[in-house]
């Protein structure tokens, strides 16, 4: 055996024992005629004594060594690392193979950029701060299983040479040598056939399962990323979201040692998207939106207080299609160059608007405001109180068309909770956000496409809705009025400190009603049976009511790791161009693989 312990194994009982240990040199340290060695494995760390005779050839850094010693009591205890007090005297050692010097230190503070880790992944793979981001994403697949499987569900493998559909994203393609100038694709999600399984009688089937879509990439997108997939057939969605709450659950107890006891709020989308300016609100802090203007055909129910900020001499407001207002604790003291600060950010490209307008409510009562010589005192207290805004607050206001300004409201809103520092990493806020609308409206074709995917039911007392109503729209102008605009889906996202960690639906199972979604998306008889024959004929065969949920378990995994981005949690990531800079993919192959399939290429210049 190469090893009789591991390097992070030995502890104070096994003082006096003879081991024999291997692994990478992490720091070289001489002393005189004694050198200190840190010799590293995936399990830790341990501290070699080599005295001079021993030192017969050159070591460096990332050397591979096999040790021979025996532990002894370490003088300079280290309370830092698990066997730090121990030391081994070494008595042998062999160089089991060399390396250069490493591009960048392999150690948490490391000097290396993102680029230059990329492309050295598998040292980068050797740091600590990775090894237990990876050891974190296996201990959530395990649980995951575990939970599953205690739960009745099996874990059935689905195909990744697939036909082509539209489910949102741009497929990759992959073509066939054996079916000249045909394509699979690869899938964006195994969702038909998980469907296919409920009517096959699997009636609890999960995955943890690559997915892929062609789609611009971001800190938390990959071109291929891992799905926890679920599908569950006999149930509504209340049970839906028990089950997949007490996976959540599950998962913080065995990974993190949290009891997450208390209750996951139930929210509409329609008051997320009011109250936070987004469909996954952060939930750890409060501070809602103030909705001083919106349009009513967004929330016919709430309280028009419109009539607070409406004036004529001040076209800010009394044009804007929405004002919004975020109430700031403390904010009152900010100063001038504060405040220009934020108008600044505001008016940034990626967040677009025309400027910031705020109100002061000072300590004292007093009222100070951006633009007091439009309104008295008087009023802006009325303003003031209708946001609830307390002495010593500050409210910060955008105006300007509706989708615009509740996005920027949104992300002001996230940036004034990082300036107060209420998002705290290591605190945990779950929140079910339900009653999606069924469609949205793409008005460069005048037709309606699906929120979700084309397989989502809708809320059952609203079925009658689709069925009964035509989907063309004959007046684009007022396509709010439309059946099919207030239609709501019997959908639902679990949403993790701002982020979106899963998503799923009640699913149609009914032929008709499915070829009537396929009606309202735009699809003929023809198309329909071309792209989906197979599932229509199989709703012809009892399908089962059933409904799921996908989780996105590398983004499950970095936040419960404490990190904004999915890179450091897989363990081969792509970059931003989706290209794997280790490997130089996508690359050019030769050309008799394409005359194989058929396939000629013309690069323009």
């Amino acid at each position: 055996m190469y090893r009789s312990h591991t390097c992070g194994e030995l502890r104070s009982e096994n003082i006096g024992l003879e081991v024999k240990l291997a692994g990478w040199i992490q720091s070289i340290r001489k002393f005189g005629s004694v050198t200190f060695i840190d010799l590293r494995d995936r399990y830790g760390i341990t501290q070699l004594v080599v005295e001079e005779d021993l030192e017969k050839k050159p070591l460096g850094r990332e050397f591979v060594l096999q040790i021979i010693g025996k532990v002894r009591e370490r003088s300079n205890k280290n309370p830092n690392i698990s066997t730090g007090e121990i030391e081994i005297f070494v008595s042998e050692i062999t160089v089991l193979n060399k390396s250069v010097t490493p591009p960048f230190t392999i150690q948490d503070d490391t000097d290396g950029g993102d680029d230059l880790r990329m492309k050295y992944r598998y040292l980068d793979l050797r740091r600590n701060a990775i090894k237990k981001n990876i050891e974190l994403r296996y201990a959530v697949n395990m649980a995951t299983r575990k939970y599953l499987h205690q739960n009745n569900f099996l874990d059935i493998e689905t195909p990744f040479l697939i036909k082509s559909t539209p489910e949102g994203a741009r497929d990759f393609i992959v073509p066939s040598r054996m079916n000249a100038g045909q394509f699979y694709a690869l899938p964006q999600s195994p969702q038909t056939f998980k469907q296919l399984l409920m009517v096959s009688g699997y009636d609890r089937y999960y995955q943890i399962v690559k997915c892929f879509r062609d789609e611009d990439l971001r800190a938390d997108r990959q071109p291929e990323f891992t799905q926890i997939d679920c599908e569950m057939s006999f149930v509504e969605q209340e049970d839906i979201l028990n089950m997949f709450e007490g996976l959540v659950k599950y998962i913080f107890k065995e990974v993190k040692n949290i009891d997450y006891s208390e209750n996951i709020l139930k929210i509409t989308w329609d008051d997320a998207m009011w109250n936070y300016g987004n469909d996954k609100p952060d939930t750890r802090f409060d501070m809602k939106l103030v909705n001083l203007k919106f349009p009513l055909h967004a929330h016919p129910n709430r309280k028009d207080i419109s009539h607070l900020i409406n004036k004529p001499d001040f076209k800010v407001f009394d044009e804007a299609e929405t004002v919004i207002g975020i109430v700031i604790p403390g904010g009152a003291e900010y100063s001038r160059k504060q405040t220009d600060e934020l108008t600044d950010w505001v008016k940034r490209p990626q967040i677009g608007m025309k400027g910031l307008a705020f109100i002061k409510v000072n300590k004292d009562g007093s009222i100070k405001s951006s633009f007091d010589k439009f309104y008295n005192e008087t009023e802006l207290k009325n303003i003031a109180d209708a946001a609830l805004a307390s002495p010593g607050d500050i409210i910060l206001i955008v105006a300007g068309k509706e989708e615009l300004t509740r996005k920027a409201a949104s992300e002001l809103r996230l940036l004034m909770a990082e300036k107060l520092n209420l998002r705290n990493p290591e605190s945990f806020k779950l929140l079910w956000v339900v009653d999606f609308p069924l469609f949205e409206y793409d008005a460069d074709n005048n037709r309606w496409v699906a929120r979700h995917h084309p397989f989502t039911a809708p809320k059952p007392e609203q079925i009658d809705l689709m069925i009964n109503n035509n989907p063309a729209i004959k007046d684009p102008e007022n396509y709010l009025q439309h059946p099919y605009a207030n239609i709501k889906a019997n959908a639902y996202d679990l949403v993790l400190n701002g982020n979106e960690i899963g998503g799923g639906s009640i699913r149609i199972y009914r032929k008709e009603l499915q070829q009537k979604m396929f009606d309202a998306l735009g699809m003929d008889e023809k198309e329909q049976h071309e792209k989906f024959g197979f599932l229509l004929g199989a709703f012809e065969y009892g399908a089962p009511p059933h409904g799921g949920l996908a989780f996105g378990f590398d983004r499950l995994c970095a936040i419960i790791g404490g990190s904004e981005s999915i890179r450091d949690f897989i363990a081969f990531p792509k970059n931003n161009n989706g290209r794997d800079v280790m490997l130089d993919a996508p690359a050019f192959v030769d050309i008799k693989q394409l005359e194989e399939l058929n396939i000629s290429i013309d690069i323009q210049e």
